[in-house]
């Protein structure tokens, strides 16, 4: 039996506390912690050398509103997906920028640590394994 490689992950958050905070969650969770960005353009030149899995997504970077365009970026461009991490959930657009749902700020241990397992179910066999966990609303096109 192969053992899966863990999910590449891109942290993009321009609170340095969060990003640290987010990185350790996503080691724990079992995934790899690839890189973090602060800014849009940091986050696509990131995204594109990288090339994540996943792509942990703040909606408001250091250079303003600009995450939705980064998310969109991953999703046609980079060969990822993005998953919003923010407080401002009105933000994003009814088809999501392409991003496979949002987790709410304040979020909690528990809500990224079972969005991860979950979406890395989602990501690799191509399949929802059930409902989401508690605190990860899916895009509405998401599997």
């Amino acid at each position: 039996m192969s053992v899966s490689p863990p999910l590449n992950v891109l942290i993009v958050e321009d609170e340095v506390i969060l990003a640290v905070e987010l990185g350790f969650l996503v080691r724990e969770a079992g995934c790899r912690d690839v890189g973090h960005a602060m800014s849009s353009d940091e986050a696509v030149e990131l995204a594109r050398s990288l090339k994540p899995d996943l792509a942990l997504v703040d909606v408001h970077l250091r250079d303003g509103p600009t995450g939705v365009e980064v998310a969109r970026e991953i999703a046609e461009h980079c060969g990822g997906v993005a998953l919003f991490m923010t407080a401002n959930v009105r933000r994003l657009p009814p088809d999501f920028a392409g991003a496979c749902g949002v987790i709410g700020k304040p979020y909690s241990e528990y809500a990224v640590k079972t969005a991860l397992a979950y979406l890395e179910i989602c990501l690799r066999e191509g399949r929802a394994p059930g409902p989401p966990p508690l605190g990860l609303q899916l895009a509405p096109d998401f599997i």
